[in-house]
Parts: structure tokens; sequence; C-alpha cells
């Protein structure tokens, strides 16, 4: 199975640190958080990654190189200045994916998640399954529900999408190589029943206010 780490974002609400530094490059306990997840990549036996590249894209290859200290195949789907968002970047990134369902991390979260424990396939008719975390305090509103391991859209959802999912290619089809949202194809095929889920228990962060980078930073270091 191939995995694609989503890095091409602007981080805008990390600005002004984002304006000189890609926020998948934002270093929480000595480490950039991409750094981080590619390491967990490499234990969990995944060999091939794609990385998008948007933001100050240019940095994150100079930064990782080929791969080849962790143990990887590094490509890069490069979407230029302005990035294609969720569904046109995988979109985009689709020909080095391959036709086989994939692993989609997001570069910039903090997650203590074993990616050894993803399977390595879904049920057949399945679309994507997605890694749900508890609703945090600082957020108003959830994504999703889980029931009986299958995502549901609910009147008062408690649980967020953590950014790590599999996916296959088939919730793609048809798609264009342009700006556009993968959620509404997804929440198309929850539905159809087409979405599983697993609740992850341990930590995670989005790292979206400098508040929450520096609580991390404090804890595990810069």
């Amino acid at each position: 199975m191939k995995a694609m780490v989503l890095a091409a974002g602007y981080g805008k609400r990390l600005r002004p640190l984002t304006d000189r530094i890609p926020k998948p490059l934002v270093p929480i306990g000595g480490k950039p958080m991409i750094e981080r997840h590619l390491e967990k990549l490499s234990a969990a036996g995944f060999t091939e990654v794609v990385i998008n590249l948007g933001h100050l894209g240019a940095l994150i290859p100079d930064a990782l190189g080929d791969g080849k200290r962790w143990g990887l195949s590094l490509s890069y789907s490069d979407e230029g200045p302005e990035p294609l968002e969720t569904g046109g970047g995988l979109a985009k990134a689709l020909p080095l994916l391959g036709n086989d369902v994939f692993l989609v991390v997001n570069g910039d979260v903090w997650c203590d998640l074993d990616f050894s424990t993803i399977p390595k396939s879904m049920p057949e008719g399945d679309l994507a399954l997605l890694y749900l975390v508890r609703q945090p305090e600082w957020r108003e509103r959830g994504d999703f529900s889980l029931q009986n391991e299958r995502v549901r859209e609910t009147d008062n959802p408690h649980l967020l999408y953590s950014g790590i999912a599999l996916y296959d290619p088939a919730i793609l089809e048809g798609a264009k190589v342009e700006k556009f949202s993968i959620v509404p194809r997804l929440r198309k095929a929850i539905q159809s029943d087409r979405v599983g889920g697993r609740l992850h228990p341990g930590n995670w962060d989005d790292v979206g206010t400098p508040e929450r980078l520096h609580a991390l930073q404090n804890q595990f270091g810069a």
C-alpha cells in the first residue's frame, strides 16, 4: 500500500510563522511534524510515499530529500503556488498513487496513532475508512458520529476527522485536476453507507493556533 502525506496548505492560522516555513516543517519534540509521520510510516512497513507541495513547497523536498534516510521512496506532487485542496490534490497525485487503496495523512497534525494498526484493505464496496478523534474543548462542533465502525452524519456529532484515512481511488471517479474539496464526495459516500470509521483514543491535535503549538512544544520540546 502507498501513502500520501498532505503538505500543500498555507497554515494561515499559524502566521507569521508559516509565512516563512510550511506548517508540516514546524518542529515539535525536536523534529518537523512531517518527519515524525515518515518515521511512523517506515516503521509500519510502508515504502512508497507521495507528498503534495503547494505553499513554500520547494522547502519540503529540500528538507526531506528522496526519503532514503527513513527507508522510503518519496515522490512529490507539485500543485504550484495555489494549493488544490484535498480533492484536487488527491486527483493530481493519482498517477503516482496507482489503482489500489492508499493511506492519506495530513502532514500538519500531531497524532500518536500507531500506523502499523491501520488495515491494508477495506471491505468490498467501501470508499473510505476515516480515523476519528473525540471532539476537543476548543472545537464547538464535531464532524461525524460513529456507529458500529460506520461513519454517520447526525444532528449532534461529537467526533472529529483526524486527517488520517484510507481511500479507494474510486471516490475520485470523474474528478478533474482542479481546486476542490473531497468533503462533498465523502459525505455522499457516507450517505450510501460506504465509509467505515475507527476511533483513535490517544493524543491528537491539529496544531491550529500558535497557543496550541506552543503548548505542544512546551510538553514535548520545540
